[in-house]
């Protein structure tokens, strides 16, 4: 099922993104006068094809790993006389600025309305109140403490964990000061707290911003009874079923799920014996645990969930907006989600970010799965999130991307002429390689975490 919903994601999103984003060049492309041939959502074998009334061919291709827009131009093939006035190439550096600049354009309008969308639909969150803090770590040392609730981060709300976490990330590689708001249990006032960052977690090929401070999430007591498991992890092949509760690993009592948490991750490879209540028996059952990541990122994994339990009222909130209040919450996550997608990729090329963060067309493939199998909302969240990921890459001034042409053509526009075919010629065998090489990147890390 879960393979299912792999595939149906993937092409969900990727037939929502690439549509809209072509339907961007080809909606300013026709308002500018130009002769669009052909709008093709994919590459290869024509699965689906059609003619309109302007004679615009539609095509729908084997390959969804893309599309593009095919105008009229010169520079393309011969253009009949009668049919100059509507080739690319003849429109003035405004137009071709305009209708370049219409795809990224409409990943960004896509964003912001499935932001506003899920703010209208709102959402329950987990209050951000702290569970633990490490003895000597950054949030000990800042005199963060068991109970208070993070009010704020750097001065932006943070209404549960999640918004904790986003602006941990911003702060990946830096040094310098993290202010953070904290409120103490039963009270209303706010107290400021500073943590101080020095190069943090550069570098780092799997950061873990909330647990690299030193605190844990406040939840609710939560017993080490399994229910689920992954068909082909070492709990599921070891024999270990749903409603065994797990008493000890190694002969250490396990109290609470954190604790076999933390006790597996520490063992990455490593043959384990646990002991297991089954139906009022105690039994003993060795398995050798599997290992995730590389090196000094390599961590045990069991391959099994624990039994979910209610929590408290008081620990959830429940976030929404109206209609024109969700415009402004729509602007903003869009605003928030391009600068940071930006500065990743600054720290990465810089190596403030490890590159093995970059991901590639499985990792996608897999959380669309994982999101579309979550709910609508979750979906509708990854699609935003990878809709401004389009948006931002396609804009950056590579050759062969929209960024590129925008370059050349923005450089046309302050000379009063256009750049020299071979220079440009250059511009795009470098723009290719670049192009190339990231992605190929970006394979090597999913097939890594394979």
């Amino acid at each position: 099922m879960s393979a299912l919903y792999m595939i149906v994601g993937t092409l969900v999103a990727l037939g929502v993104l690439v549509t809209f984003h072509e339907f961007g060049h080809f909606w300013v492309a026709r308002r500018c006068g130009v002769k669009v041939l052909r709008f093709s959502v994919g590459f290869g074998t024509p699965l689906l094809r059609w003619h309109d009334c302007h004679g615009t061919e539609f095509v729908v291709a084997a390959i969804p790993l893309g599309g593009y827009v095919k105008m009229l131009d010169e520079r393309e093939g011969d253009v009949p006389p009668q049919l100059l006035d509507q080739a690319f190439n003849r429109k003035s550096v405004r137009q071709r600025i305009a209708i370049v600049s219409a795809g990224p354009l409409a990943n960004f309008l896509l964003a912001l309305l499935f932001f506003w969308l899920l703010a209208m639909l709102g959402s329950q969150q987990v209050k951000p109140v702290i569970g633990t803090v490490e003895e000597g770590s950054l949030a000990a040392e800042a005199g963060l403490q068991v109970g208070e609730e993070i009010v704020s981060v750097n001065g932006e709300p943070t209404p549960g964990w999640a918004a904790v976490n986003l602006q941990l990330v911003r702060r990946l590689g830096e040094s310098g000061t993290l202010d953070v708001r904290v409120r103490e249990p039963g009270s209303t006032q706010e107290s400021p707290r500073q943590v101080v960052l020095h190069e943090w977690l550069k570098g780092v090929d799997s950061p873990d911003p909330i647990g690299s401070l030193g605190i844990r999430p406040w939840r609710p007591a939560l017993p080490p009874v399994l229910a689920s498991f992954d068909e082909s992890g070492p709990a599921k092949a070891a024999g270990l079923k749903a409603g065994d509760r797990l008493l000890a690993l190694d002969g250490a009592p396990l109290d609470d799920w954190q604790q076999v948490v933390d006790q597996v991750r520490a063992r990455p490879g490593q043959r384990i014996a646990l002991s297991v209540e089954r139906a009022g028996e105690r039994l003993e059952i060795p398995l050798t645990l599997a290992a995730r990541g590389e090196e000094k990122a390599r961590t045990g994994y069991l391959g099994a969930g624990v039994q979910e339990v209610d929590w408290p009222e008081d620990m959830l909130r429940e976030v929404s907006f109206g209609p024109v209040e969700a415009v402004g919450e729509g602007l903003r996550r869009t605003w928030v989600m391009s600068v940071l997608t930006l500065d990743s990729m600054k720290k990465m090329l810089f190596g403030e970010l490890s590159v093995k963060n970059l991901s590639g067309p499985i990792t996608i493939a897999k959380v669309a799965g994982a999101s579309a199998q979550s709910g609508v909302g979750d979906f509708l969240n990854f699609l935003a999130y990878l809709s401004i990921s389009l948006g931002v890459l396609n804009l950056l001034p590579i050759p062969v991307l929209d960024g590129g042409h925008l370059l050349f053509y923005l450089i046309e526009w302050a000379r009063g002429r256009p750049l020299s075919e071979r220079v440009q010629a250059w511009g795009v065998q470098i723009g290719i390689s670049l192009v190339i090489g990231v992605m190929l990147l970006a394979l090597v890390n999913d097939l890594s975490r394979l």
